[in-house]
């Protein structure tokens, strides 16, 4: 008959080797990092209400550059003609009734630019908008990342706890058999009561990590979520490399296509400032009523004289100076994207290694560190704590490859969020 310490050792191995097996599918969010993004995408009022800001930029921008509206005047001339009647308002029965149309006109080329201003401050808010996207799916898929390996975490301590149950029976048989001490049943007990206890935390963080990822969902908080399944997988290294995602950043960080727009905005801008230097015009037309009919017209010309230079000087100093922040703003931006870009890419190959050596060193040799204790126990050669320490060392294995992941999916997420695009 097969020793029941042996069994029950085996089938430790077995669940701390192998993954739990994924729960099947349901229509809720939760079960892959992309359910929860599309989600969020349809339903996040944060990120809807910057896509409408987007869309109100936009259509200002297709109204910028219009020519104002036209002005009608009417003039009632002599309304008592030389007194020889009440006041009235009639045109016909007035001395002369004068209508005036009047349309304002701007310097060449003022409409362009100010529809050049708008359209690229249009482009801004499309950036702002973006970057509220890329922020919102990385701080989601960061988390989901943790949902995860505290789903993960938890399974395994739930294993071993089942482990440990069954542990206690077995000493228990071995010291009324006279094999082992009392002792022992009492260690496999407080393993127990300590797993217990780590259950407790991680149904906790668990909790909080679901309110966190139904918040960014708009979700209520305690809407249920589905079992994590899966994590994506990392790029492969070709793809990570810091010159290889500098030119990407630099075209389509969300931040910096945000600020060249602002840019070339304060560009159309002081040139529109330095047109000021230029006056403006107003065309008009007047026909005269006399009586019943039109016997006369009218035609106006109005010009602007810009003859207070000083003020005008002082706004084109403005606008430059305007510009040359913005041109500053951009470059402190770009120094602290291609950073923070460094920074994540260092941090995400480091996981990737510590998951690699966890998986293909440590967890191997924990394995056999744990089959050696295990046959030295049977033979009476070690105690039960040094089994425990043994064990203890393989969930410590699996945990640390389940941190390594969640380290590697939290800067893959932030370097998404620099890209403005996943990977």
């Amino acid at each position: 008959m097969q020793n029941p310490l042996r069994a029950c050792a085996l089938a430790a191995a077995v669940c701390l080797a192998v993954p739990a097996m994924a729960a099947p599918a349901d229509a809720l969010p939760g079960g892959s990092v992309q359910s929860l993004l599309d989600y969020a995408r349809e339903r996040n009022p944060e990120f809807a209400a910057m896509r409408h800001e987007a869309e109100a930029a936009s259509e200002r921008a297709a109204a910028a550059g219009s020519l104002p509206d036209p002005k009608l005047q009417i003039e009632w001339r002599d309304i008592t003609k030389m007194n020889t009647q009440n006041p009235t308002l009639a045109p016909s029965r007035v001395g002369t009734t004068r209508y005036q149309i009047m349309q304002d006109l701007p310097w060449f080329g003022k409409r362009g630019l100010q529809r050049d201003i708008a359209r690229l401050e249009a482009d801004g808010a499309k950036g702002l908008s973006y970057g509220t996207w890329a922020e919102l799916s990385s701080r989601i898929k960061a988390s989901y990342a943790q949902y995860y390996v505290v789903h993960q975490t938890e399974g395994l301590a739930r294993e071993i706890l089942d482990l440990m149950a069954r542990l206690e029976k077995v000493t228990q048989a071995r010291y009324a058999g006279g094999l082992a001490a009392q002792p022992d049943a009492i260690r496999a007990q407080v393993e127990q009561t300590s797993l217990k206890n780590e259950l407790i935390g991680l149904d906790n963080e668990k909790r909080m990590l679901q309110a966190r990822l139904n918040m960014l969902l708009a979700r209520p908080v305690q809407a249920p979520l589905a079992p994590p399944d899966r994590l994506r997988p990392l790029p492969p290294a070709a793809q990570l490399e810091f010159a290889a995602l500098e030119d990407r950043v630099r075209a389509r960080n969300p931040r910096l296509f945000a600020e060249e727009a602002r840019i070339q905005a304060a560009e159309k801008n002081r040139d529109l400032v330095y047109k000021n230097r230029y006056p403006d015009f107003a065309v008009g037309v007047a026909p005269m009523q006399t009586g019943g009919s039109v016997k006369e017209w009218e035609v106006m010309f109005q010009m602007s004289i810009p003859l207070q230079q000083a003020p005008r000087r002082a706004q084109e100093r403005e606008a430059q100076a305007m510009l040359a922040a913005a041109q500053s703003r951009k470059e402190s931006a770009a120094n602290q994207v291609l950073a923070e870009l460094a920074e994540n890419l260092s941090a995400l190959e480091a996981a990737r290694r510590t998951e690699m050596l966890v998986a293909n060193s440590l967890l191997p040799q924990a394995e056999l560190t744990y089959r050696a204790a295990l046959a030295s126990y049977e033979n009476g050669k070690v105690d039960f704590a040094t089994l425990l320490d043994a064990q203890r060392q393989i969930r410590m294995a699996k945990q640390n490859r389940f941190k390594a992941q969640a380290e590697g999916q939290a800067r893959l997420a932030e370097i998404e969020r620099l890209l403005g695009e996943d990977l």
